[in-house]
């Protein structure tokens, strides 16, 4: 037997209603592939943060460090400023374990209509690289003269040789296991320093990558071309910013923010990655017992698959799809009636 620990971080809202599905899911195959999972819960929320001052512990991250990987559910609650929850939590643990790949695979999974007439099933399969510790999200800059009406805020942007070359690697490496294909995200036309740098970056590696067919968009025609027509990409790499804004677009365009999955990884494995579902803790329907796991079962399939399990991995979303191609099980946000607990027997059911 193979164990595994498991740091859960259940966080906000329907945080703490969808890890137990990923949980169920993946203690049922891991029996079937000599795997168990231990699981240590930490309590790190804005509940937390409105209780005693702080998203978590001050030694919250040696807490977690030996891990083997981390589960998030959600953060961010009303009544707590998003940029105290993100700041207090989830930006911590990425930039302090080096998880500098954000991986967002988009799919048009069959019995999820796109919104797109033209983005059918299968013809919609990519993945969004998303630098993830640093470029836009900085912390440096300040507020200057607060009240005044020459009142000012600065915000720098910092875009490091090391920290483009790392995820554009990671990015020509999977484009090349892939399709072949890369996409680079840029805005070169209007920035004028940091996004020629990355566009100087990028025609390095896809020199290094003759096998990748490389291209470049600016980030506000490329957003246009993802609506129009999303299945003519493969691996999209971009900033920090231009990744978060594409990942969240993308997974709109496949039929659900409730479905889309993320990984923050640290490809050294040095440090534990945190895989964790896009949707947010979604204070509307909390408590009701109706959000949708798919999101967070996905993630537990990619942590399955960085663990080196990518065939317990692949098994979990083969029954995803096939309670979503044979079945009518769904949850509101699909356009059904089941209850997350619905959705999820449905998946384990349909477990070899």
């Amino acid at each position: 037997m193979t164990q595994h620990r498991i740091a859960l971080i259940p966080g906000d809202g329907v945080g703490a209603e969808v890890l137990p599905p990923a949980c169920a899911v993946l203690d049922l195959v891991g029996k079937r592939h000599g795997l168990t999972f231990g699981y240590d819960e930490f309590d790190w929320s804005c509940a937390r943060y409105l209780n005693e001052g702080a998203m978590m512990p001050a030694d919250g991250l040696d807490r977690i460090r030996r891990h083997d990987a981390i589960l998030l559910g959600a953060v961010g609650w009303p009544g707590v400023p998003d940029h105290v929850s993100l700041w207090g939590l989830l930006i911590p643990i990425r930039r302090l374990f080096r998880q500098y790949v954000n991986l967002r695979p988009i799919t048009v999974l069959d019995g999820v209509p796109s919104p797109l007439r033209h983005a059918a099933s299968g013809a919609v399969d990519f993945v969004v690289v998303r630098e993830n510790v640093e470029g836009e999200y900085s912390e440096i800059g300040g507020r200057l003269n607060r009240g005044f009406p020459e009142e000012m805020a600065v915000q720098e942007a910092v875009f490091t040789r090391a920290g483009v070359s790392r995820v554009l690697d990671h990015a020509f490496r999977l484009a090349a296991s892939r399709r072949g294909g890369l996409t680079s995200a840029t805005k070169s036309n209007g920035i004028v320093h940091t996004m020629p740098f990355w566009d100087e970056l990028v025609a390095e590696y896809a020199a290094r990558y003759p096998e990748v067919d490389c291209g470049q968009e600016h980030i506000d025609a490329l957003v246009a071309k993802i609506v129009l027509d999303p299945g003519r990409f493969d691996v999209i790499v971009g900033s920090n910013l231009f990744g978060d804004i594409l990942s969240d677009l993308a997974a709109a365009v496949a039929g659900s923010i409730g479905i889309a999955p993320a990984a923050n990884l640290n490809p050294e494995r040095e440090f534990p990655s945190m895989f964790e579902p896009v949707h947010g803790s979604a204070p509307d329907i909390a408590g009701q017992g109706i959000a949708n796991p798919i999101g967070a079962i996905w993630s537990a399939s990619m942590m399955l698959d960085h663990l080196g399990h990518p065939e317990a991995a692949g098994e979990v979303m083969a029954a995803v799809r096939t309670v979503l191609a044979d079945t009518a099980v769904r949850t509101p946000d699909l356009g059904g009636t089941a209850s997350t607990d619905d959705f999820t027997r449905a998946v384990l059911d349909a477990l070899p």
